[in-house]
């Protein structure tokens, strides 16, 4: 049986909406993947508005608790993504490594010359190239993540002669043109999804996103990559690891 909303409770009733069903995804009741009843179903089992049945499973989404599909209704999410900071890994290997299948969408895969940004990150002249691959990365089919590497063109020449939809970015670096990433300085910071973010990820504005910069480096401290990515806020939490000194 749906709990019963407090009408006289100062807190909204569709907040206590969101409690009842979080609480019912929690005990098993809706388990992921499972559909959670129509807004129309919500209003008769709760006796609240089609408004307030529409904000309470909106804020869901927004979190990460479920997810909607077009024509098809809204569903349990998978709980999130615990990513560890503490190894330098790409994406597929992240990915593999939670028996998931990565695949990736290549958005764009060009030779340009530096922004003043790329150039200082891979301490390059405004005048040397760059190898500029966009892709948005899924796992086992969902859009999780938007990925711009930034690669110095004279290190890998031949680096788009790959079909990068498929292969792994750090594989072929290292595999076939020896560049073995060793060392990363990265950072972090919470932003709201843009148009373009919105658009590649299937997100419902607003949206919180985790934004990342990592340079990369070769053992002889060569910066062998800049990468900008942009990773769903509902999807992920990042972890790490403190010790006192």
């Amino acid at each position: 049986m749906p709990h019963q909303l407090q009408r006289e409770s100062a807190n909204p009733l569709y907040e206590q909406l969101k409690i009842s069903l979080r609480r019912a995804i929690a005990n098993g009741s809706y388990m992921p993947h499972s559909r959670i009843p129509s807004e129309r179903e919500l209003c008769s089992n709760y006796h609240v508005s089609r408004m307030t049945a529409r904000q309470a499973v909106m804020d869901l989404v927004r979190e990460g608790m479920l997810y909607t599909r077009v024509g098809k209704g809204t569903f349990v999410a998978d709980a999130k993504i615990e990513q560890p900071l503490r190894v330098l890994t790409g994406f597929s290997q992240d990915t593999e490594a939670r028996a998931g299948q990565p695949r990736s969408q290549v958005l764009k895969a060009e030779v340009g010359t530096s922004t003043p940004a790329v150039a200082a990150a891979l301490k390059l002249s405004a005048r040397d190239r760059v190898i500029l691959l966009k892709r948005v990365r899924y796992s086992d089919g969902v859009a999780l993540a938007i990925e711009a590497a930034h690669i110095p063109f004279a290190l890998c020449p031949k680096l788009l002669d790959h079909d990068f939809s498929r292969e792994s970015l750090y594989q072929v670096m290292s595999q076939t043109f020896g560049l073995q990433p060793t060392r990363a300085e990265q950072s972090l910071e919470a932003n709201l999804a843009n148009d373009d973010e919105l658009l590649h990820l299937q997100l419902i504005a607003p949206a919180a996103v985790l934004r990342i910069q990592r340079i990369t480096y070769r053992q002889d401290g060569l910066p062998i990559e800049f990468v900008l990515s942009t990773y769903r806020g509902d999807r992920y939490k990042f972890s790490t690891v403190l010790q006192s000194s």
